[in-house]
């Protein structure tokens, strides 16, 4: 039976919950501009697309520099590497404050909001670095339940954004960073589960490897799914419905909270029942969700619903993808899960931009719904044709840690 006090005693619990912290704070700087996306659209005057490339600009700036910041880690340290880049945070922020005025001042927003997207494969690794590997999947829930950061910057970024104005939003973020800092500081210690007689090339082995890939293609439905989908979904509650800028602020936080939770459920349902066949589920009703709303476009309470359950498989998939990264990179989990993210993260960044231009184009949301699900589909069976080699060499049947 499992023991959640066994759990907090096995590793080193204050990391943990430092880097939940860290993850969290860095998550909701990260879709700061989604949550304020209806202010900053009327304030400029944006199209579909210009939107759509708006909210996808931070996405992709932080895919990119994710797989950067996991490789310096692997040599500074890891807690090293997210105060570093929390000091690049404040920087970031205190130019949105200073400078963002124009459109294309927005988009250079876009692209330093990227750092604060970085910091999922070092969070990852440092909250789970001291947990025994039957834990890993839990402990790595619990860090990337730090995507509940998504949901506080849906709830407060409108409610400041309106009293304050979205520029100053800005600037009460540059502020704040100086509290999971300090926790950083004081709490977290580097956990010693890297080798450090590992080269270079071993640090790298899994971009070479068809696993990585996979996992890619996989994280890139969920995670991208989670991310993109938060950063559209205030616009679309908004224009679509015709709610306030706040309650589509609202409505996007009950559904990436529930994403964020649903991730720590993730995890321990994969240390429990294996990481593919929570996956398979996950998928399964993903795809399905996401066809449904497309066709239910008339309706707010069914969207919403739809989207309640969207989120919680998404959540629940990102957990378990990553209760199998470390059980497949054992010693170099933060490289490895930086490379996943990096490129699962690029999915996110095509989300708004695909409903942008299925709406200038169609006049409807549909098609970029239906070729969403499509691509659930698509990988899914690409997990259920690896998973035969994986459940052979270094999982056991399900995906379940090897004992």
């Amino acid at each position: 039976m499992f023991n959640f006090r066994d759990f907090h005693r096995s590793g080193h619990s204050p990391t943990l919950w430092s880097a939940f912290l860290y993850f969290g704070f860095s998550f909701a700087i990260w879709s700061i501009n989604g949550a304020m996306a209806p202010f900053i659209t009327e304030a400029l005057q944006l199209s579909p697309t210009q939107k759509g490339l708006m909210l996808s600009i931070p996405i992709f700036a932080g895919a990119f520099m994710r797989f950067p910041l996991g490789l310096m880690a692997q040599y500074i340290g890891r807690k090293n590497a997210t105060l570093v880049e929390m000091g690049g945070i404040s920087l970031s922020m205190a130019y949105g404050y200073f400078f963002v005025q124009t459109f294309n001042d927005l988009l250079a927003m876009g692209v330093l909001l990227g750092v604060a997207g970085a910091s999922f494969g070092v969070a990852m690794s440092l909250g789970s670095g001291s947990f025994p590997p039957r834990y890993k999947g839990l402990a790595m829930g619990i860090v990337g339940a730090g995507n509940v950061g998504t949901a506080f910057a849906a709830l407060l970024a409108p409610v400041l954004a309106q009293n304050f104005g979205w520029q100053t939003v800005y600037g009460i973020a540059a502020l704040s960073v100086a509290i999971p800092a300090a926790v950083m500081v004081v709490f977290a210690k580097e956990p010693a589960d890297l080798s450090p007689h590992t080269t270079l090339r071993e640090h790298l082995s899994c971009l070479y490897e068809k696993d990585g890939w996979a996992f890619s293609l996989i994280y890139a439905v969920t995670f991208g799914g989670f991310v993109g989908l938060s950063a559209f979904l205030p616009s679309y509650f908004y224009e679509q419905f015709g709610v306030s800028k706040v309650q589509a602020g609202q409505l996007t936080m009950l559904a990436a909270f529930l994403g964020a939770a649903l991730r720590v459920m993730g995890g321990w349902l994969s240390d429990l029942w294996g990481g593919v066949n929570t996956l398979t589920g996950v998928l399964v009703v993903t795809a399905a969700c996401l066809l449904l709303c497309g066709f239910a476009q008339g309706s707010l309470p069914v969207t919403v619903l739809l989207f309640l359950v969207c989120f919680s498989a998404l959540g629940a998939g990102n957990g378990a993808l990553f209760q199998l990264v470390p059980l497949r990179w054992p010693l170099t989990t933060a490289v490895a899960g930086s490379m996943i993210g990096e490129l699962g993260a690029l999915g996110g960044g095509l989300v708004p931009n695909l409903m942008g231009i299925s709406k200038q184009y169609t006049g409807s949301y549909l098609l970029g719904f239906a070729c969403f699900a499509a691509c659930a589909v698509g990988v899914l069976l690409l997990l259920r044709v690896m998973q035969i080699r994986w459940t052979r060499t270094w999982a056991e049947k399900g995906g379940r840690a090897r004992h």
